[in-house]
């Protein structure tokens, strides 16, 4: 954690030399979340709901969903653009290092600009819940939180299986952009409203449910059974098996020879 504060702060500092680039940068970001959380009001406002969920739930599952999309690129980014560590010989170096490898990977690049997409989502997560008619008891709060977490650690998951991927084809393939940033835009309504075979998907390969719409039930009150809500925690999970595939795609790594 020492490491991983210094080399935050060592980003930090290199991103605010050119000041007006980051701010420009940040405003950017929020504008482009903006179009998405307007897509979604305007869905509401001709629908009102959508599979019984009404504008401030699905809001609760936009805000979820982008909180824990940003945190884990804030911590992961690295992973996302492994393919260039690889082809320019760095990961070489990263080898060599007396530094465990996935700490100095997860470290290599930071976009703290994205934190405005954060503050954002933030807002909306406020308002939502303010609106959405649930009685905010603490097993409740916790369940969100649990969610924002397991959210997070799920999404570095799919961002080191990205960088799995890199291992065997040098390039990041397109298609893991699916598992990404789609995954990240079908969590921002309620997987249900999908289809039951989607719902199996995003329960049983990408748990986006796990950690999205089977805990929202419990938020919601539409389950009363507190199980629901301790879903997030095995959506979290994600995490070891892409941990493992990291681990063998180390194995197999042979020097590029730059």
């Amino acid at each position: 954690m020492k490491l991983y504060y210094r080399m935050f702060l060592m980003h930090l500092r290199s991103q605010m030399e050119y000041k007006a680039s980051f701010f420009m940068m940040s405003i950017g970001i929020m504008i482009t979340s903006l179009g998405d959380l307007l897509a979604i009001s305007f869905l509401m406002m001709r629908f009102h709901t959508v599979k019984g969920f009404t504008l401030p739930q699905i809001l609760l599952c936009y805000s979820v969903m982008v909180l824990s999309y940003t945190f884990a690129e804030l911590i992961g980014r690295g992973f996302d653009h492994f393919q260039q560590v690889l082809k320019n010989g760095d990961f070489d170096r990263i080898m060599l290092r007396p530094v465990r490898i996935m700490p100095q990977v997860f470290l290599a690049r930071m976009n703290l600009e994205r934190i405005s997409k954060a503050v954002l989502a933030g807002v909306v997560l406020i308002y939502a819940m303010s609106r959405s008619g649930v009685v905010w008891t603490m097993d409740r709060i916790l369940v969100l939180i649990l969610m924002i977490l397991g959210g997070t650690l799920m999404f570095t998951g799919l961002f080191i299986l990205h960088a799995v991927v890199c291992f065997f084809t040098l390039e990041g393939l397109e298609v893991m952009n699916i598992l990404t940033d789609g995954s990240r835009s079908y969590g921002e309504y309620p997987v249900s409203i999908y289809g039951k075979e989607m719902l199996k998907f995003y329960t049983y390969v990408i748990p986006v449910a796990l950690i999205q719409y089977y805990p929202l039930l419990y938020i919601l009150g539409r389950t009363g059974d507190f199980r629901f809500g301790l879903l997030p925690l095995f959506g979290a999970l994600f995490l070891v098996p892409c941990f493992f595939l990291w681990k063998f795609g180390v194995r197999r790594y042979k020097s590029n020879g730059s």
